[in-house]
């Protein structure tokens, strides 16, 4: 039953959030669009349940047709537990790589969390769910250990314990710490706890 009425609660609330948001959707646009060449949506390969590929949608925030090698061998590593912690503008710890393709109105969009609102179109499809873990990259799922592979074993979703309790500021370890406390406490009374604290946690930019 937790699995039907969550995909019902997923259906209506990504509808009424896309509907609700449309005008922001057209604001974001227009910015994007002034602000450098490309598309307004990004769509990239990402890796939901039981390992199956879907595209994922989000705002584009990167220049457009940009090289991804750095970013393949910064995940590589982070995997790995070989990334160092940097201070953002904010002064918090983040382990984050500087990306330099990051547009300007990109990085406002990433400051903000409105870049990924995008992902409810996914959560009306049905390869996300509001709450999960966030879905890796193809390549990053390639470092994964056995253990790690366990994050894949639920719809991933745009909001999750990791974005609540530190985002960017957690070690890859952390992170799926985190989602496999989700995975093994998994309910509908879970996921609204983590809808309630997911605002808070934008609003104090917690780290991002």
């Amino acid at each position: 039953m937790y699995t039907i009425i969550k995909r019902v609660l997923d259906v209506i609330a990504s509808a009424v959030g896309l509907v609700v948001l449309s005008p922001l959707f057209l604001g974001l646009a227009v910015l994007i669009k002034l602000d450098s060449r490309g598309p307004v949506f990004f769509r990239q390969e990402r890796v939901g349940l039981g390992g199956k590929p879907f595209s994922m949608v989000k705002f584009r925030t990167m220049v457009a047709d940009n090289d991804d090698s750095e970013h393949r061998e910064y995940m590589k590593r982070h995997v790995q537990g070989d990334t160092e912690a940097r201070l953002n503008e904010e002064g918090q710890e983040v382990f984050l790589l500087d990306d330099d393709r990051i547009t300007r109105v990109g990085r406002f969009l990433r400051r903000v969390s409105v870049d990924e609102l995008p992902n409810l179109l996914n959560v009306l499809a049905g390869s996300m769910s509001l709450v999960g873990p966030r879905p890796p990259i193809p390549y990053e799922v390639e470092h994964y250990s056995e253990r790690a592979m366990r994050r894949l074993t639920v719809k991933p979703g745009m909001t999750g314990y990791a974005q609540i309790r530190g985002r960017g500021s957690l070690t890859f370890d952390q992170m799926v710490d985190y989602d496999l406390e989700y995975v093994d406490s998994r309910g509908l009374r879970t996921d609204f706890a983590i809808l309630a604290m997911t605002l808070p946690a934008v609003l104090g930019k917690r780290g991002v």
